[in-house]
């Protein structure tokens, strides 16, 4: 029975790893906040993206001219051209790019808008292009046509 107990136990160990039995304590990068001038500043509690384990979490940006401040009230492909070159700029700050997005989310006010919105996204990605979702919600900021977020690796 002995042989049994120590058997399983060497087995939990070795599923379980080493570290489970550690008294040391692991230590993981601390995350950064990512800032650029070239995209709208955050309208609040939030950051243009964060960096955390070689990854970069981008904030939904909407269709804000960076350098007047000032809402672009276009068309759904005005606003996801201009949306997608501040989302370019916030990656780029962080050391990113399209070419290292894991996974967007786009969300739109109206859904019949997304075929026009998906030609313009087709302009900034390349394949294999990124994981997404695409919803439409009920009201965005500013009442904008679109808002899209953004994972990608740093």
């Amino acid at each position: 029975m002995k042989r049994r107990q120590a058997l399983l136990a060497i087995g939990s160990t070795a599923l379980a790893g080493p570290q489970l039995f550690s008294k040391e304590k692991r230590s993981y990068p601390m995350k950064k906040e990512i800032k650029t001038d070239k995209a709208p500043q955050a309208i609040g509690p939030y950051s243009q993206a964060i960096a955390a384990n070689g990854f970069i979490f981008a904030s939904g940006q909407i269709a804000i001219d960076p350098s007047t401040g000032n809402l672009l009230d276009g068309s759904i492909e005005e606003q996801t051209r201009l949306v997608l070159t501040n989302l370019k700029a916030v990656l780029e700050a962080g050391g990113s790019s399209f070419d290292k997005v894991i996974k967007c989310t786009v969300f739109l006010q109206d859904m019949n808008d997304f075929a026009k919105m998906n030609s313009v996204y087709g302009e900034f990605f390349k394949p294999p292009y990124p994981a997404r979702a695409a919803v439409q919600v009920a009201r965005l900021p500013k009442d904008v046509k679109v808002e899209i977020e953004a994972i990608a690796l740093g």
